[in-house]
């Protein structure tokens, strides 16, 4: 019994002049020739010569799915081949494929992958592929820099308008829609694209500049179109993606940078970190998405500068960041990237905190640490720093069971600091004035209040009404000195209402 062995061959990417003499030969021994495809010029050199092959076109009208036709085409190759060296014939198949056997081509893949272990022999033999027609054709210059894409796998995290762009296996008008609304997540709606059918084919290559917008709105798609999306250099799309962002921010730290950004230490620009954060607060309590596009990309650049200094020592760049956070969201979302499962947000926040723990664990931070209090930042505002404070407490069973004894506690303290008022010191008031808030951030974690925002909200409603205390004053003109409170609690009132 003889060794079995499929032999892949390219077909070129189009004209029956760019097969090479060695595949033609392989051709014209082979006993058996399967074709992936007989939608391919090349075929006519086979049909002119008399050499018998077997199409797997039919493949396409049985599966619903392109995985499921390639799948299909490699186990009746292995099939076949297996059958072959049983007879004692190995070695005379012959698969051929469009272009060369090693570009977009799933199958070829396939058979790597499987032929080993069904101890089938496999030889590749290339052949031109729809890549050097699109350079000549198109006069792209693969030097300059560029990527081939599937039209099927496309996502707009691979673009790179830096790159020429090569989107293969654009079959229809469907695909190119797809590719269409994937293109427009990093190009604007009228950016020039270009539209290549059956390119190196003479008599039929054709070669289609269009905007963006009319990409599916054109005729034509075949087994041998494609799109390329020419690379540039505009500073409106560069400036587009994460790479140019920590490009500026390196220049800006560099020697030849800005001789502020290069002075800054973490120490010095720390501040900073807390009002942008703040900033993009107000933004979003005020509902104004033009402020907060610009102040979260403050909260980013802040994240830049402390990363780019710790890269400049070798300790850390800012991807090390990013696959730190990856990591961490894989990892405390096994109900979206693992086994289990979760159908509410309670039992989410339930895994969260599951695997949170499990990390702690594997890391050994739970080790270093004397109470169950600590790991809470010692810069947080003190109304948020109660509030996970207790938090942390009553995960070990130090909490009440219900609101009522919360509530309790309020009117206790509060008790206390009507005495500390009338007989006691300024410093033992405030002790007890920071009793009766301590008891307030209970009531909040109870009633499911963040403390912090609760009051961020009041204060903003008082800021309103006091407002309008002013805006009466102005039209009865008048100042602060020439009105009294029993006027303007009416004025208050009236805001109450109309708010």
């Amino acid at each position: 019994m003889a060794i079995p062995n499929i032999t892949i061959v390219g077909l070129g990417s189009g004209d029956p002049d760019q097969l090479t003499l060695g595949v033609w030969r392989r051709l014209q021994a082979a006993d058996r020739v399967f074709v992936r495809t007989e939608q391919h010029p090349a075929m006519s050199l086979l049909q002119e010569n008399s050499i018998a092959y077997t199409s797997f076109d039919s493949l396409y009208e049985e599966h619903a799915s392109f995985p499921d036709v390639y799948e299909a085409i490699v186990g009746a190759l292995i099939t076949e081949a297996l059958s072959l060296g049983a007879a004692d014939t190995a070695g005379q198949l012959i698969y051929a494929v469009p272009g060369h056997p090693m570009v977009a081509e799933r199958t070829v893949q396939l058979l790597r992958e499987q032929c080993a272990e069904a101890g089938i022999n496999l030889d590749i033999i290339g052949g031109e592929s729809f890549l050097d027609q699109a350079f000549v054709s198109l006069g792209i210059d693969p030097i300059e820099g560029f990527a081939l894409l599937d039209a099927a796998e496309l996502n707009p995290s691979l673009l790179q308008p830096q790159l020429h762009t090569l989107i293969g296996q654009v079959y229809d008008a469907y695909t190119a829609s797809d590719v269409k609304l994937a293109l427009m997540e990093r190009y604007p709606d009228d950016y020039e694209v270009v539209i290549g059918h059956a390119l190196g084919v003479a008599g039929k290559q054709e070669i289609v500049k269009v905007p963006l917008y009319e990409l599916d709105r054109t005729p034509g798609y075949g087994n041998l179109s494609l799109i390329w999306v020419p690379r540039t250099e505009d500073a409106t799309l560069c400036n587009r993606s994460f790479e140019r962002l920590h490009e500026i921010v390196s220049i800006l730290r560099s020697p030849e940078g800005c001789p502020w950004d290069r002075e800054q230490t973490h120490q010095s620009i720390r501040k900073n970190f807390i009002e942008e954060l703040y900033e993009a607060l107000e933004a979003i309590d005020n509902d104004d998405p033009d402020g907060m596009q610009e102040e979260f990309g403050d909260v980013i650049l802040q994240v830049m500068l402390h990363s780019q200094m710790e890269e400049e020592t070798g300790a850390f760049s800012v991807y090390d960041v990013i696959q730190s956070l990856n990591e961490k969201l894989i990892f405390r979302h096994p109900h979206v990237f693992g086994n289990q499962e979760a159908s509410n947000s309670e039992e989410a926040l339930g895994n969260w905190e599951q695997m949170k723990a499990e990390e702690k664990r594997i890391k050994g931070t739970d080790a270093n640490r004397k109470s169950v209090l600590d790991g809470i930042p010692p810069d947080l505002p003190a109304l948020m720093k109660a509030y996970k404070l207790q938090k942390k407490a009553a995960k070990v069973g130090f909490d009440w069971d219900e609101l009522g004894p919360v509530l309790d506690k309020i009117e206790e303290e509060l008790a206390e600091l009507r005495q500390a008022i009338a007989s006691q010191s300024e410093e033992e008031q405030a002790g007890e004035l920071g009793d009766l808030l301590f008891a307030v951030v209970n009531a909040s974690r109870f009633i499911h209040a963040d403390p912090e925002e609760a009051l961020t909200r009041t204060n903003k409603k008082f800021r309103s009404r006091f407002a309008y205390i002013e805006e009466q004053l102005r039209i009865s003109g008048k100042q602060f000195d020439q009105t009294d409170l029993t006027e303007m609690d009416r004025w208050w009132e009236e805001a109450k209402r109309h708010s």
